[in-house]
Protein backbone atom coordinates (compact mmCIF):
# COMPACT_ATOMS: atom_id res chain seq x y z
CA UNK A 1 0.00 0.00 0.00
CA UNK A 2 2.61 2.47 0.65
CA UNK A 3 3.30 3.62 -2.88
CA UNK A 4 -0.37 4.30 -3.55
CA UNK A 5 -1.49 7.69 -3.60
CA UNK A 6 -2.48 10.16 -1.24
CA UNK A 7 -5.47 11.77 -2.98
CA UNK A 8 -6.35 7.92 -4.05
CA UNK A 9 -6.44 7.44 0.09
CA UNK A 10 -8.27 10.34 0.45
CA UNK A 11 -11.54 9.74 -1.95
CA UNK A 12 -11.62 6.28 -0.69
CA UNK A 13 -11.83 7.68 3.13
CA UNK A 14 -14.34 9.79 2.34
CA UNK A 15 -16.49 7.46 0.24
CA UNK A 16 -16.51 5.16 3.64
CA UNK A 17 -17.84 7.92 5.71
CA UNK A 18 -20.22 9.19 3.45
CA UNK A 19 -21.83 6.59 2.06
CA UNK A 20 -21.34 3.61 5.57
CA UNK A 21 -24.49 5.32 7.59
CA UNK A 22 -27.02 5.78 4.17
CA UNK A 23 -28.76 3.25 2.36
CA UNK A 24 -26.15 2.94 -0.51
CA UNK A 25 -23.39 0.39 0.33
CA UNK A 26 -20.28 1.61 1.50
CA UNK A 27 -19.07 -1.60 0.51
CA UNK A 28 -20.07 -1.17 -3.19
CA UNK A 29 -18.75 2.21 -3.30
CA UNK A 30 -15.27 1.32 -1.58
CA UNK A 31 -14.90 -1.97 -3.78
CA UNK A 32 -15.60 -0.01 -6.58
CA UNK A 33 -14.10 3.22 -6.25
CA UNK A 34 -10.37 0.33 -5.45
CA UNK A 35 -11.09 -1.00 -8.56
CA UNK A 36 -11.49 1.89 -10.84
CA UNK A 37 -9.02 3.56 -8.90
CA UNK A 38 -6.63 0.23 -9.47
CA UNK A 39 -5.55 0.54 -5.33
CA UNK A 40 -4.45 -2.62 -4.38
CA UNK A 41 -4.61 -3.00 -0.80
CA UNK A 42 -3.10 -6.64 0.68
CA UNK A 43 -5.74 -8.09 2.54
CA UNK A 44 -7.92 -5.02 2.16
CA UNK A 45 -6.11 -3.86 4.76
CA UNK A 46 -6.87 -0.22 3.99
CA UNK A 47 -10.60 -0.84 3.69
CA UNK A 48 -10.63 -2.67 7.23
CA UNK A 49 -8.42 0.04 9.13
CA UNK A 50 -10.54 3.27 7.60
CA UNK A 51 -13.77 1.53 8.90
CA UNK A 52 -12.41 2.45 12.24
CA UNK A 53 -12.74 6.18 11.29
CA UNK A 54 -16.40 5.73 10.49
CA UNK A 55 -16.98 3.58 13.70
CA UNK A 56 -15.14 6.40 16.47
CA UNK A 57 -17.97 9.05 13.94
CA UNK A 58 -20.80 7.51 15.36
CA UNK A 59 -19.17 6.48 18.46
CA UNK A 60 -18.58 10.42 18.91
CA UNK A 61 -21.99 11.62 18.35
CA UNK A 62 -24.20 9.11 20.30
CA UNK A 63 -21.33 8.60 23.28
CA UNK A 64 -23.61 11.21 25.50
CA UNK A 65 -27.12 9.15 25.32
CA UNK A 66 -24.79 5.57 25.15
CA UNK A 67 -23.26 6.80 28.27
CA UNK A 68 -26.84 7.61 29.76
CA UNK A 69 -28.54 4.31 28.99
CA UNK A 70 -25.57 2.69 30.11
CA UNK A 71 -25.72 4.81 33.81
CA UNK A 72 -29.69 3.79 33.47
CA UNK A 73 -29.16 0.31 33.14
CA UNK A 74 -29.43 -0.74 36.88
CA UNK A 75 -32.70 1.17 37.36
CA UNK A 76 -34.46 1.47 34.32
CA UNK A 77 -36.43 -1.54 32.50
CA UNK A 78 -36.62 0.32 29.54
CA UNK A 79 -32.68 0.93 28.72
CA UNK A 80 -32.11 -2.89 29.83
CA UNK A 81 -35.09 -3.77 27.15
CA UNK A 82 -33.00 -1.69 24.35
CA UNK A 83 -29.84 -3.28 25.05
CA UNK A 84 -31.13 -6.71 24.67
CA UNK A 85 -32.99 -5.75 21.75
CA UNK A 86 -29.79 -4.07 20.21
CA UNK A 87 -27.85 -7.48 21.29
CA UNK A 88 -30.72 -9.52 19.58
CA UNK A 89 -30.63 -7.88 16.73
CA UNK A 90 -26.87 -7.79 16.63
CA UNK A 91 -26.42 -11.51 17.32
CA UNK A 92 -27.70 -13.41 13.21
CA UNK A 93 -24.87 -11.32 11.86
CA UNK A 94 -22.01 -11.81 14.26
CA UNK A 95 -22.87 -16.01 13.59
CA UNK A 96 -23.36 -15.74 9.86
CA UNK A 97 -20.65 -13.35 9.28
CA UNK A 98 -18.01 -15.50 11.80
CA UNK A 99 -18.99 -18.89 9.97
CA UNK A 100 -19.00 -17.37 6.20
CA UNK A 101 -16.36 -14.39 6.41
CA UNK A 102 -13.70 -15.95 4.03
CA UNK A 103 -15.95 -16.85 1.59
CA UNK A 104 -17.80 -13.41 1.36
CA UNK A 105 -14.06 -11.52 1.42
CA UNK A 106 -12.75 -13.59 -0.76
CA UNK A 107 -15.52 -14.69 -3.16
CA UNK A 108 -18.42 -12.15 -3.09
CA UNK A 109 -16.06 -9.01 -2.57
CA UNK A 110 -14.22 -9.72 -5.43
CA UNK A 111 -17.18 -9.53 -8.07
CA UNK A 112 -17.53 -6.56 -9.20
CA UNK A 113 -20.26 -7.42 -11.42
CA UNK A 114 -22.29 -9.02 -8.60
CA UNK A 115 -21.88 -5.62 -6.29
CA UNK A 116 -23.42 -3.31 -9.61
CA UNK A 117 -26.27 -5.76 -10.04
CA UNK A 118 -27.08 -6.07 -6.34
CA UNK A 119 -26.62 -2.16 -6.04
CA UNK A 120 -29.51 -1.98 -8.74
CA UNK A 121 -32.29 -4.31 -7.13
CA UNK A 122 -31.18 -3.37 -3.99
CA UNK A 123 -32.60 0.04 -5.38
CA UNK A 124 -35.56 -0.96 -6.58
CA UNK A 125 -36.89 -2.43 -3.72
CA UNK A 126 -35.71 0.27 -1.38
CA UNK A 127 -37.53 2.70 -3.47
CA UNK A 128 -40.90 0.84 -3.75
CA UNK A 129 -41.05 0.24 0.13
CA UNK A 130 -40.05 4.15 0.82
CA UNK A 131 -43.63 5.06 -1.55
CA UNK A 132 -45.99 2.59 0.15
CA UNK A 133 -47.93 3.81 1.97
CA UNK A 134 -47.62 2.07 5.29
CA UNK A 135 -48.41 3.23 8.83
CA UNK A 136 -45.85 3.37 11.41
CA UNK A 137 -46.85 1.50 14.85
CA UNK A 138 -43.17 2.16 16.15
CA UNK A 139 -41.61 5.65 16.24
CA UNK A 140 -39.13 5.59 19.12
CA UNK A 141 -36.18 3.16 19.13
CA UNK A 142 -36.11 2.77 22.79
CA UNK A 143 -39.76 0.83 22.31
CA UNK A 144 -38.88 -1.70 19.97
CA UNK A 145 -39.68 -4.75 21.45
CA UNK A 146 -37.40 -7.39 21.44
CA UNK A 147 -39.02 -9.62 18.67
CA UNK A 148 -39.30 -6.67 16.06
CA UNK A 149 -35.40 -6.03 16.75
CA UNK A 150 -34.54 -9.49 16.58
CA UNK A 151 -36.40 -9.69 12.91
CA UNK A 152 -34.57 -6.19 11.55
CA UNK A 153 -31.40 -8.09 12.77
CA UNK A 154 -32.04 -10.85 10.56
CA UNK A 155 -32.57 -8.50 7.89
CA UNK A 156 -29.51 -7.00 8.63
CA UNK A 157 -27.58 -10.51 7.57
CA UNK A 158 -29.15 -9.94 3.56
CA UNK A 159 -25.85 -7.37 3.70
CA UNK A 160 -23.57 -10.35 3.97
CA UNK A 161 -23.72 -10.05 0.12
CA UNK A 162 -22.22 -6.97 -0.89
CA UNK A 163 -23.78 -4.50 -2.48
CA UNK A 164 -26.79 -4.60 -0.54
CA UNK A 165 -26.36 -2.40 2.47
CA UNK A 166 -26.16 -3.41 6.20
CA UNK A 167 -28.13 0.20 6.71
CA UNK A 168 -30.45 -0.20 3.85
CA UNK A 169 -31.13 -3.70 4.68
CA UNK A 170 -32.22 -2.94 8.36
CA UNK A 171 -34.10 0.38 7.35
CA UNK A 172 -36.07 -1.25 4.47
CA UNK A 173 -37.21 -4.46 6.85
CA UNK A 174 -38.04 -2.19 9.74
CA UNK A 175 -40.32 0.04 7.29
CA UNK A 176 -42.42 -3.21 6.33
CA UNK A 177 -42.58 -4.27 10.18
CA UNK A 178 -44.02 -1.24 10.99
CA UNK A 179 -41.38 1.70 12.34
CA UNK A 180 -41.06 4.80 11.11
CA UNK A 181 -38.54 6.76 9.10
CA UNK A 182 -36.49 8.21 11.63
CA UNK A 183 -36.65 5.76 13.98
CA UNK A 184 -35.44 3.06 11.25
CA UNK A 185 -32.37 4.64 9.95
CA UNK A 186 -31.78 5.58 14.38
CA UNK A 187 -31.96 1.96 14.98
CA UNK A 188 -29.76 1.13 12.22
CA UNK A 189 -27.44 3.79 13.83
CA UNK A 190 -27.26 1.64 17.01
CA UNK A 191 -27.01 -1.49 15.12
CA UNK A 192 -24.14 -0.37 13.09
CA UNK A 193 -22.08 -0.17 16.35
CA UNK A 194 -21.66 -3.43 17.53
CA UNK A 195 -22.03 -4.97 14.17
CA UNK A 196 -19.33 -2.95 12.40
CA UNK A 197 -17.11 -3.57 15.88
CA UNK A 198 -17.44 -6.75 15.51
CA UNK A 199 -16.71 -7.12 11.81
CA UNK A 200 -13.49 -4.39 12.44
CA UNK A 201 -12.43 -6.72 15.02
CA UNK A 202 -12.86 -9.75 12.88
CA UNK A 203 -11.14 -8.47 9.66
CA UNK A 204 -8.39 -7.03 11.72
CA UNK A 205 -7.62 -9.96 13.25
CA UNK A 206 -7.78 -11.98 9.48
CA UNK A 207 -5.40 -9.46 7.87
CA UNK A 208 -2.98 -8.73 11.29
CA UNK A 209 -0.24 -10.40 8.23
CA UNK A 210 -1.22 -7.85 5.40
CA UNK A 211 -0.26 -4.67 7.93
CA UNK A 212 2.61 -2.60 7.48
CA UNK A 213 4.02 0.36 9.70
CA UNK A 214 5.17 1.76 6.04
CA UNK A 215 1.85 2.03 5.00
CA UNK A 216 0.63 4.69 8.15
CA UNK A 217 0.67 7.80 5.67
CA UNK A 218 -2.24 6.46 3.32
CA UNK A 219 -4.16 4.96 6.07
CA UNK A 220 -4.14 8.04 8.55
CA UNK A 221 -5.07 9.79 5.64
CA UNK A 222 -8.14 7.82 5.05
CA UNK A 223 -8.74 7.40 8.47
CA UNK A 224 -9.58 11.27 9.25
CA UNK A 225 -11.44 11.06 5.98
CA UNK A 226 -14.13 8.73 6.57
CA UNK A 227 -14.24 9.98 10.48
CA UNK A 228 -14.79 13.20 9.50
CA UNK A 229 -17.11 12.44 6.15
CA UNK A 230 -18.80 9.82 9.07
CA UNK A 231 -19.55 12.87 11.76
CA UNK A 232 -21.58 14.64 8.56
CA UNK A 233 -23.63 11.77 7.65
CA UNK A 234 -24.27 10.60 11.09
CA UNK A 235 -25.13 14.82 12.40
CA UNK A 236 -27.35 15.11 9.04
CA UNK A 237 -29.31 12.01 8.51
CA UNK A 238 -32.23 11.42 10.70
CA UNK A 239 -33.72 15.16 9.85
CA UNK A 240 -32.90 14.75 6.38
CA UNK A 241 -35.18 11.32 6.03
CA UNK A 242 -37.58 12.74 8.39
CA UNK A 243 -38.38 15.36 5.23
CA UNK A 244 -37.15 13.41 2.23
CA UNK A 245 -37.21 9.79 2.93
CA UNK A 246 -35.27 7.45 1.02
CA UNK A 247 -35.80 7.64 -3.01
CA UNK A 248 -33.22 9.86 -3.18
CA UNK A 249 -31.08 7.21 -1.50
CA UNK A 250 -32.88 4.21 -3.86
CA UNK A 251 -31.94 6.45 -7.31
CA UNK A 252 -28.22 6.91 -6.53
CA UNK A 253 -27.79 3.21 -5.89
CA UNK A 254 -29.38 2.33 -9.43
CA UNK A 255 -27.41 5.29 -10.54
CA UNK A 256 -24.33 3.75 -9.32
CA UNK A 257 -24.93 0.32 -10.43
CA UNK A 258 -25.54 1.16 -13.61
CA UNK A 259 -22.36 3.30 -14.19
CA UNK A 260 -20.44 0.64 -12.75
CA UNK A 261 -22.26 -2.08 -15.23
CA UNK A 262 -21.57 0.05 -17.93
CA UNK A 263 -17.50 0.94 -16.86
CA UNK A 264 -17.41 -2.84 -16.14
CA UNK A 265 -18.48 -3.97 -19.40
CA UNK A 266 -16.44 -1.47 -21.04
CA UNK A 267 -13.25 -1.18 -19.75
CA UNK A 268 -13.38 -4.78 -17.48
Amino acid sequence: MADQSIVSALILGLIEGLTEFIPVSSTAHVVLAQHFLGFKSPGNAFAVLIQLGAILAILSVYFSKLLGIALSLPSSPQSRRFVLSILLAFLPAAIIGALAHDFIKTVLFETPMLICIVLIVGGVILYVVDRLPLTPRYTDVMQYPPSLALKIGLCQCLAMIPGTSRSGATIAGALLMGTDKRSAAEFSFFLAMPTMVGAFALDLYKNRDALSSDDLLVIGVGFIAAFAAGLFVVRSLLDFVSRRGFTLFAVWRIIVGTLGLIALLIWG
